[in-house]
Order: C-alpha cells, then structure tokens, then sequence
C-alpha cells in the first residue's frame, strides 16, 4: 500500500520533501469512528496532491480502508491513553494507541526526523529509504548467489554418492542446511521486494531465478532420508519448520540430523528411496515413481534391479524398464562428470 509506486506513497512523499508531518488512518469502519472526535467530513477521491494539502493542517486525515476516498481531516484522535506506548511523540503515540485499540492501518510522519512510521495493531514498521533498501537488497542477492552455488555442488555430490551407494547423514543435512538458509534469504528478500514495489520488481525477478527449483530439490531429499517416508504434505511443514528456525539450529548438523531423524552421528551410511533421482527421469510419470519406491524400497535396490525385476513393477512395462537403466546410466555419468568439474 505504501510502497514506491503507488498514489499513498507519492502523497507521503510529498509531504516528507516539504518536511511536514502527518498522521494518516487507513481505516474509516466503527472501530476507527469511536476514537474521533471534531475534524469535518470530506468524503472526496483521493489524491496524493490532496493528501499533501490537507496534512498542513494539525489534525489527523481518514481514508478510506480501499484508499479511493478521503473521508475526514483535521480529525482528533483519541485512543485509551491506558494503553501502552512506548513512543516518545504525541503524533506518534497517539498513532500507536490508535492501531492496538482499533486494529486499524496508521502512518505517523515525523516532521524533525523526516521518517515514515507504520503501526498496525502490535506491529510498528519505519520505512527506509528506497536506495538504502536496494542496497541492502543486492547484499543478499550476493549472498544467495554464493549459497546457491554451493548447494548445487552439494547437490551434485549427493547425486554421485547415491550412486555409489556411499551417503552419509552429513551429505544428507549439509544439502538441507543450505536449502533452508536459501529460503530463509529468500523470506528476507521478499521484504525488500514488497517495500520497494516498483523499483523492486527487477530485483524480484533476480530472486525468482536463483531460489528456483531449491524448495523442490529439498522436500525430495526429505522425502528420500527422512525416517517413515513422509508424504508430501508432511515433508512440505517440515520444511517449512526447518526454515523458521534460529540459523544457530540451521548451522548445526547434529541438531539437523535429530530434526530430521538421521541420528547425531554425521557419518553414520544411510541409504535414500530414490525419489529425487527418479524424479529426474524424462517422462516418468509420478504413480510410477511412488510404485517403484514403493516395491524396491531403496534407491540402491532400484539401480541394481534388472529387466524383469523392474518390469514386475506396475506401470512399469519392459520398454519404459528399459528407459529407466539407460536414463539412470546417463544420470550417473552426468553425475560423474558434473563432480569431476566442481
């Protein structure tokens, strides 16, 4: 709503390069009309020319919850003065009262400080300015750009020791560690995306390419290792889980391992069902997938399984049995060659 781009942001802007101050309500339901008191009623379209104009005026201005109106202005807030703030200025506490009694959406401009406050019931938000927010922004592309590298190499690597039937619990949460600091990066991000709108939107272009396909990989990977096998769904709130937790919990394998019940002992063998790599079979469809998982049990199984092992499968059939050897075969020379270069 406030982002660069839109009509309220020009209007805030308006009246911070005329180092003016403002106190805005979002809000003109019964909540916000039980703590107004005098001002007079506009009810006109909105327009960042005319927010700008009526902010010259001490009281504060109403719009409307879809900001196509501007309903009041010169409007005296009068929040429980019981409830607690922690601010310092009057336009500014009152703004905070406002949005814990009401629930509404405020804008509190600072006249001194030339700052843009955002008080939604609990929540308080100071805007930065744009350019700062596009530094910060490409920062942490650059960061997501060197952990994307990496957990493709780690990808890489576990691909190869599938093969070779060689993993460990280390191999298997060194992958999910950098997926779920990929998505953490990707949540932190998407902020500065929302914040910056307009002049976001190439940096969210960025962001889209670099996480694509990591949340995807991670939940196969969960799928593969974790015990019981957990279903998609069940893999997806792990995941979710997983992403939420303090980068102290995230950086430590042996709490990863117990995250995902692979044991604290990271070189302990453990041995994947073979969703992801199947998954990367052309044209495989997925009931298959889940049939061969299903019957071998193990990925190993799968590779050493011969024709007529993996015709015995439903869905299978001897000339896609054979599709599966050759594409495995070609996987794990990729694989080969793809961990020769890293």
């Amino acid at each position: 709503m406030v982002a660069p781009g839109t009509p309220l942001r020009e209007g805030l802007d308006n009246i911070l390069h005329a180092h003016g101050g403002a106190l805005i309500v979002v809000d003109d339901g019964a909540g916000v009309a039980s703590i107004l008191d005098s001002g007079f009623p506009l009810d006109i379209p909105f327009a960042p020319t005319a927010l700008y104009e009526l902010s010259k005026m001490d009281g504060a201005i109403v719009l409307s919850h879809d900001l196509k109106r501007i309903v009041r202005a010169n409007v005296h807030l009068v929040p429980d003065s019981s409830i607690l703030s922690t601010e310092t200025g009057i336009r500014h506490r009152t703004a905070e009262r406002a949005a814990k009694a009401t629930g509404a959406f405020l804008i509190a401009i600072s006249q001194r400080r030339s700052v843009i406050s955002l008080y939604r019931r609990q929540v308080k938000h100071v805007l930065d300015d744009p350019a700062l927010l596009i530094g910060k922004a490409n920062q942490a592309l650059a960061t997501t750009i060197r952990y994307r590298h990496t957990f493709n190499d780690m990808v890489q690597r576990l691909t190869m020791l599938e093969f070779e039937e060689d993993v460990s619990a280390q191999d298997v949460t060194l992958v999910l560690q950098q997926a779920a600091i990929l998505i953490s990066v990707r949540t932190e991000i998407d902020r500065y995306v929302a914040e910056l709108g307009s002049e976001g939107r190439l940096i969210g272009i960025q962001l889209h390419e670099l996480i694509q396909g990591v949340r995807e990989e991670a939940l196969l990977v969960l799928r593969d290792y974790a015990e019981a096998g957990p279903d998609r769904e069940t893999a997806e709130q792990r995941l979710a889980d997983l992403s939420e937790r303090d980068s102290d919990e995230i950086l430590d394998t042996q709490w990863l391992g117990r995250f995902i019940h692979l044991g604290t002992d990271p070189s302990r063998s453990v041995s994947g069902r073979g969703l992801r790599i199947l998954n990367r079979l052309p044209g495989l469809p997925e009931t298959v997938i889940e049939n061969l998982v299903a019957h071998f049990a193990s990925f190993g199984r799968i590779l050493a399984a011969s024709l007529d092992q993996l015709d015995q499968v439903e869905g299978v059939g001897e000339a896609r049995a054979r599709a599966i050897q050759s594409g495995l075969a070609r996987l794990h020379e990729d694989a080969l060659a793809a961990h020769d270069g890293i």
